[in-house]
């Protein structure tokens, strides 16, 4: 069966998304990243992180948690 992913954190740079998905992963959420940014023109397109439905709140929370 096909997983079913949510998107829970939207970035500009790659890097920023990448620290997104290893403070989801060192909290026991698989998360991914999918990049959607231009290889031609680095400056235009963003990253998103993304982890399964069912996770979707505490990742979240997780998240905005650490924003502040």
């Amino acid at each position: 069966m096909e997983k079913d992913w949510k998107v829970v954190y939207i970035a500009n740079e790659l890097y920023l998304a990448e620290l997104a998905l290893h403070k989801l992963r060192r909290n026991g959420i698989e998360a991914v990243i999918l990049n959607k940014k231009d290889s031609t023109r680095l400056l235009t397109g963003y990253v998103e992180v993304m982890v399964e439905r069912e996770n979707s709140v505490a990742a979240e929370k997780l998240l905005k948690e650490s924003e502040s």
